[in-house]
């Protein structure tokens, strides 16, 4: 079973948002790429902030998440915001879905999965997109591994998202460290952003370029 390392954070907090109430950075990117009202798949989702972004964009969107005191959250935010998601309790690694989706997403959640484990997820999850669609994510590498007690994880290896979707056009693959202080002991985290499209037509030809490139920005 994939476990959530904040499973606890979020009982321990059930008004606060951990992580804030606004999307990531990355969420907004992808959302430009999207046509109006496609199915979204958010894995790992979390407190719910970039699922309700996405919905809030006109998108209909699935979110996943293993901790029920999470998804109370976003659960909270979605009536909050006016927008409606369907919302799944489960582990991400196992959860039957159904249907497909334009965009499968997930922000710092698909490293917590087993590495033997996530390379059957990520073959079921290409089988659920159809020609045209994206997957995103963003997941920790383990060019620079840190961990909080007890956490258990299977870092991505630099490159491992990029030979997993080879039979796909990958339009970006950047890594990043950044510094992080949340548990009280300053540290840093080896962060790969990553976004690859099925091909189809003329989406097959697209040169190898940033989002922003993409989208105009």
């Amino acid at each position: 079973m994939t476990r959530s390392p904040w499973a606890r954070e979020y009982v321990r907090t059930p008004r606060e948002y951990i992580w804030g109430t606004e999307p990531s950075a990355f969420a907004g990117e992808i959302a430009a790429l999207l046509p109006p009202r496609e199915p979204v798949l958010d894995l790992g989702c979390g407190e719910g902030r970039d699922s309700v972004f996405f919905a809030a964009a006109g998108f209909a969107v699935t979110g996943v998440e293993v901790s029920v005191a999470g998804l109370r959250k976003a659960e909270r935010l979605a009536q909050e915001r006016g927008v409606q998601v369907r919302w799944i309790h489960g582990d991400m690694a196992h959860v039957a879905l159904d249907g497909s989706f334009g965009l499968v997403y997930s922000c710092g959640a698909i490293h917590y999965v087993p590495r033997h484990v996530r390379m059957r997820l990520l073959a079921r999850l290409k089988r659920l997109t159809p020609p045209g669609g994206y997957h995103g994510f963003v997941v920790f590498t383990d060019r620079a591994v840190y961990a909080e007690k007890g956490e258990v994880v299977d870092y991505f290896a630099p490159g491992e998202l990029e030979r997993a979707y080879g039979d796909w056009r990958v339009l970006r693959c950047e890594q990043d460290d950044i510094a992080c202080s949340r548990d009280g002991n300053p540290h840093h985290h080896s962060v790969e952003r990553f976004l690859a499209t099925r091909p189809q037509g003329l989406t097959s030809d697209l040169t190898r370029r940033p989002v922003g490139e993409l989208t105009g920005g």
